[in-house]
């Protein structure tokens, strides 16, 4: 049994270095570099950032379900990831699969329920208004409080058919009656974007936000719309969910240009577009952003502090003495990468993302 470990002369985004103690799974000290004391050492010489571990606001981590699907610790601790957010893979018929197919992983999990009963049973899964059933939801959410942390629904005109945006109306009625926020898919409409937008509340997500979709959130000249702005005035959260069809380089270069910030970065990753691309991992998403400009501390926080604020739970975006360990180990390598945008547009970048390991729940692992 290993006991006291040292993470030894680690750098920490803000520019400082460390050595980091970890006993009983938890971080029990954060000492002067090259000081110290443990009965394992890893010594990183100051080639290696350290971070709380990241946080993925929207994967899909039911295996059974294709397209959309993956194995959890596959997307999580082993690309670096050491808690992810199922973005509404099941439903009230399958949330319980979905719990029992996490236990045995290394990887934390929390899950957004999503609003339709059989999830992504089917990809068009809000074209039958039937399949809305609040009670089910509702005692879902009680028997699972500790893993359910909102509620998904995806308003695109591929799920929701002929029903324009009426499921997200429902939705909202969901999310009043349990107190749990939405998480709001964008896409292709009908529904236009504007009445999506006009529902969306203080606390809620939009994910998908840089898509290069006609539907999107800016007009012609590239200029942001006036309910979006109103909708981040209200405190709605902006998440990327970069996914196979939902990441621009040309609308995220507009949303720099007008101001407006993303709040978290997120994947969207499953098995294809893990192997495939164009997502493969948090790594190269990170890399994405820090060739469109943002330093290394926003896109960091992006995936740590403001995350875990959202999730309240402040513990996983810190290093803290006292603190169950989830760490991120990572460097910025000055190399030139290509790197893909859902629209298919490639660009060959001057430096990259890439993880060294991760310490998920006290255990140091290498990657």
């Amino acid at each position: 049994m290993i006991g006291r470990q040292v993470l030894k002369n680690v750098r920490m985004v803000e520019g400082y270095s460390a050595d980091i103690v970890l006993e009983n799974s938890k971080i029990v000290e954060i000492a002067l570099p090259g000081t110290g004391i443990g009965d394992k050492v890893v010594d990183f010489n100051q080639k290696v950032m350290v971070s709380s571990g990241w946080i993925d606001m929207h994967v899909h981590a039911f295996p059974e379900f294709e397209p959309y699907g993956d194995v959890v610790d596959d997307i999580g601790y082993k690309t670096g990831v050491t808690t992810i957010i199922d973005a509404g893979s099941t439903g009230a018929d399958r949330i319980s699969d979905l719990i029992s197919s996490c236990k045995n992983s290394k990887t934390n999990v929390f899950a957004f329920l999503n609003v339709s009963r059989i999830g992504l049973k089917r990809i068009d899964e809000l074209s039958d208004i039937s399949w809305l059933d609040e009670k089910e939801l509702r005692e879902k959410i009680a028997e699972n409080s500790d893993f359910i942390i909102g509620l998904k629904a995806r308003i695109s005109k591929s799920v929701v058919g002929t029903n324009g945006v009426e499921p997200l109306k429902i939705a909202r009625g969901f999310s009043s009656e349990t107190g749990l926020p939405l998480m709001v898919h964008i896409g292709s409409g009908p529904p236009d974007i504007k009445e999506v937008l006009n529902l969306l509340e203080e606390n809620d997500i939009i994910t998908h936000y840089l898509n290069g979709k006609a539907n999107n959130l800016f007009d012609e000249k590239g200029n942001p719309l006036l309910e979006f702005k109103r909708a981040i005035d209200r405190g709605v959260h902006l998440d990327v969910g970069h996914g196979s069809a939902s990441f621009s380089f040309q609308t995220a270069e507009a949303a720099k240009r007008s101001g407006i910030r993303f709040n978290t970065i997120s994947t969207d990753i499953y098995r294809r577009n893990r192997l495939n691309g164009p997502v493969f991992s948090m790594a190269n998403v990170l890399s994405k952003f820090l060739s469109l400009g943002y330093s290394l501390k926003e896109v960091i926080d992006a995936v740590t502090v403001n995350a875990a604020e959202w999730l309240k739970k402040p513990e996983l975006g810190r290093i803290q003495a006292g603190d169950i360990a989830n760490l991120t180990l990572f460097s910025v390598e000055n190399e030139s990468v290509l790197l893909v945008d859902s629209e298919g547009e490639n660009r060959m970048v001057a430096q990259r993302v890439e993880v060294k390991g991760v310490v998920i729940n006290g255990e140091f692992v290498e990657c």
